[in-house]
C-alpha cells in the first residue's frame, strides 16, 4: 500500500506518477503490479465489489441497503453482488430450525388444552 497508495485516511488507492488519478489503462498495470507484488494471482479489481458487497450482505444487510451502498437502482443489479455463504447459509437454517421448534411446541399446548376438560360452569358445560 505504501508504494501505490496516497498516505491519509482519504488518500487515493492508486495514484499515477504525476500524482494524478490514473487513466484506466494506466489503472489496469498498476493493479497488476500491485498484485503481482502481493503474489496475488489471478484478482481482478471487480473482485473487491463482489467481495465487499458479500461481506455486508453476510451483516443481515437487507436488498435495499446494498442497494444504496453499490449505488444499484434495481434490486437485480445488486443481487448480482450477493452470493451465498456457507456460514450464513448455517445461520439461516438454525433460525428456520428454532422457528420450527417454537411453532411444535405452541402446537403441543394448543393441543393440551384442547384435551383438557373445563372447569366450572361455562356455557356448554355441566352444569
Amino acid at each position: 500500500m505504501e508504494r501505490y497508495a496516497e498516505p491519509g485516511a482519504d488518500g487515493r488507492v492508486f495514484i499515477g506518477a504525476k500524482g494524478a488519478t490514473p487513466r484506466r489503462n494506466h489503472f489496469n498495470l498498476l493493479w497488476r503490479r500491485a498484485c503481482a507484488d502481493a503474489g496475488i494471482k489471478g484478482m481482478h479489481f471487480h473482485d473487491l465489489r463482489h467481495t465487499g458487497n458479500t461481506l455486508a450482505a453476510s451483516t443481515g444487510a437487507s436488498t435495499r441497503e446494498l442497494m444504496a451502498r453499490m449505488g444499484h437502482s434495481t434490486a437485480r443489479a445488486a443481487l448480482i453482488y450477493q452470493h451465498a455463504s456457507a456460514d450464513r447459509d448455517r445461520l439461516i437454517a438454525d433460525a428456520v430450525s428454532g422457528l420450527v421448534k417454537k411453532g411444535r411446541k405452541r402446537g403441543a399446548r394448543r393441543s393440551k388444552k384442547k384435551d383438557q376438560k373445563p372447569n366450572g360452569h361455562a356455557a356448554g358445560t355441566e352444569g
